[in-house]
């Protein structure tokens, strides 16, 4: 029997806590993405990204999108972080060098940043809220019912990009032992 901790706590108490955590996985994701754009140095980017990957998979568990939480902590905060990492580490002379841009793409940047949150804030005007009670029943699309599709239906692509980043790890491997 598999007991978990949702099932220990009422519902009621799970709603009373949900905006709460929805407001700390949102400002971990916004601060540590401010962090990421403000700081200089590429390791402690590395690591912003990492706290600003783990919110939105905090935010993807509060929507009950448990596959894409993993798949967000799992490639993304583990597979990618940890390669953006090695690549700076065993590319650069200096890892922890400064990185400083000129005035002119700081001011770029923020020209486009305010370009795409004045869109963002539109598409949000113009948009029509839904109450939860009208959506009705949706079909049970969970963790359990994407795996049986992954090792039933979709085995074969699934075992294909499975090869396909074992060659890319034992090729990665060949050219760091060949660079030493």
């Amino acid at each position: 029997m598999v007991y978990t901790l949702a099932q220990s706590i009422p519902a009621q108490s799970l709603n009373q806590v949900a905006p709460f955590l929805f407001f700390g996985f949102a400002a971990l994701t916004v601060v540590s993405a401010w962090a990421i754009v403000l700081s200089q140095n590429i390791v402690r980017m590395a690591i912003y990204l990492l706290f600003t990957l783990c919110g939105v998979a905090g935010l993807f568990f509060l929507m009950n999108a448990e596959f894409l939480a993993a798949i967000q902590l799992i490639v993304y905060a583990g597979g990618t972080l940890i390669l953006i990492v090695f690549g700076v580490m065993l590319t650069s002379k200096d890892p922890f060098q400064k990185l400083v841009s000129p005035i002119w793409e700081q001011f770029l940047g923020c020209g486009i940043g305010l370009a795409l949150l004045f869109l963002l804030v539109l598409a949000m005007a113009n948009s029509v809220i839904v109450p939860h009670e009208s959506l009705g029943t949706a079909p049970e699309h969970g963790v359990r019912a994407i795996g049986k599709a992954l090792l039933s239906e979709y085995i074969v692509p699934f075992e294909v990009s499975a090869v396909l980043l074992l060659v890319v790890m034992i090729g990665a491997a060949y050219m760091a032992r060949r660079r030493a």
